[in-house]
């Protein structure tokens, strides 16, 4: 049997991240392939909480950490590095997020190994494992094979399907003491999001904006739009940046990652930074003025026109279909 696969599992105030469920399908995959066994570390004061959601993984291993609600990247990576020696587990996936970007350079660190990062395909060949990672805002894709399937992968958020992830069964789940040092880092405060905000990656249906809305008034439009759907507005760098909507709603790699059943793209050109974090939605609707936009490349339907003019006739219409 080869070594394990060990998964580190992203959870904050009692849930599961969407991430955890995108890995665990992706590693199960790789698994079963390599005839190797899939773990799945959970590290964290009341890491016990969260473990009923896992039963994908052969078996589930928690580290409890003391202090602080989100432990520093330094700690987590111990805590890897402690099980992997106990469980004889050489391949492990963490999630490209903010909770956990940091841990994959010092794991790989510590137990040397490489690191490859911005993971968005893992393909099995020979025993080996090939990370094919998307670099330059998806300018460039890079191919790393990891001899023995052994490594540090940094898999980035949307890649692989929450749902392929999940699963009802009762995991097997050991509590595993591992050596720990304080920290350099230490956690001060969770911020919460500005009252009154939506969360944009739990919603269903998103009216994202761009330049092409010219100015902050016109967000209105959009907004009487999300809301005859059943959605909420969000927007890229560009409409964040100039302070006409809150960082929260923002799309992109510097942003959000969204998977929404439906996102309409309004005047927005489509930069590779904003499609990665929107371009696993279930259905893209893009408008722009410009034919050779970008975003029509990702998008199942496209409008070649000002947003201006059709936003207005559109809402009235879903309100009239809908009475």
């Amino acid at each position: 049997m080869a070594n394990g696969i060990l998964i580190l599992a992203e959870h904050l105030k009692g849930e599961v991240a969407d991430i955890t469920f995108e890995m665990l399908g992706a590693g199960r995959r790789l698994a079963d392939e390599l005839k190797a066994p899939l773990h799945v570390a959970v590290v964290g004061p009341g890491a016990g909480a969260v473990t009923g959601k896992l039963g994908l993984a052969d078996a589930v291993f928690t580290v409890e950490t003391p202090g602080a609600e989100v432990p520093a990247a330094s700690t987590i990576a111990a805590a890897l590095q402690g099980l992997m020696a106990q469980k004889q587990d050489a391949l492990v996936l963490v999630g490209w997020t903010n909770l956990a970007m940091g841990v994959g350079s010092v794991l790989s660190a510590r137990a040397d190994l490489p690191f490859v990062n911005f993971a968005k395909a893992l393909a099995v060949e020979g025993g080996a494992v090939t990370v094919t990672s998307q670099l330059f805002g998806g300018k460039i894709l890079s191919d790393v094979k990891l001899a023995d399937a052994k490594g540090i992968i940094g898999v980035s958020a949307g890649a692989f399907p929450a749902d392929a992830g999940r699963s009802d069964k009762a995991p097997s789940v050991e509590a595993v003491a591992v050596a720990l040092e304080a920290p350099p880092i230490q956690f001060v405060r969770f911020i919460e999001p500005e009252a009154g905000d939506v969360d944009i990656t739990k919603q269903d249906v998103l009216v994202a904006v761009g330049r092409g809305i010219q100015t902050q008034d016109n967000i209105s439009l959009a907004e009487e739009l999300a809301e005859a759907l059943g959605g909420a507005v969000c927007g890229s760098r560009p409409v964040v940046d100039q302070g006409w909507m809150a960082m929260s709603r923002q799309v992109g790699k510097s942003g959000m990652t969204v998977k929404p059943r439906l996102y309409l793209a309004l005047g927005i050109s489509g930069a590779p930074e904003h499609v990665e974090g929107m371009q696993n939605s279930q259905t893209i609707i893009a408008v722009n003025t410009d034919a050779n936009a970008p975003i029509f490349d990702v998008a199942r339907y496209g409008v070649c026109q000002d947003v201006l003019d059709l936003v207005p006739v559109l809402t009235e219409k879903i309100k009239a279909r809908k009475g």
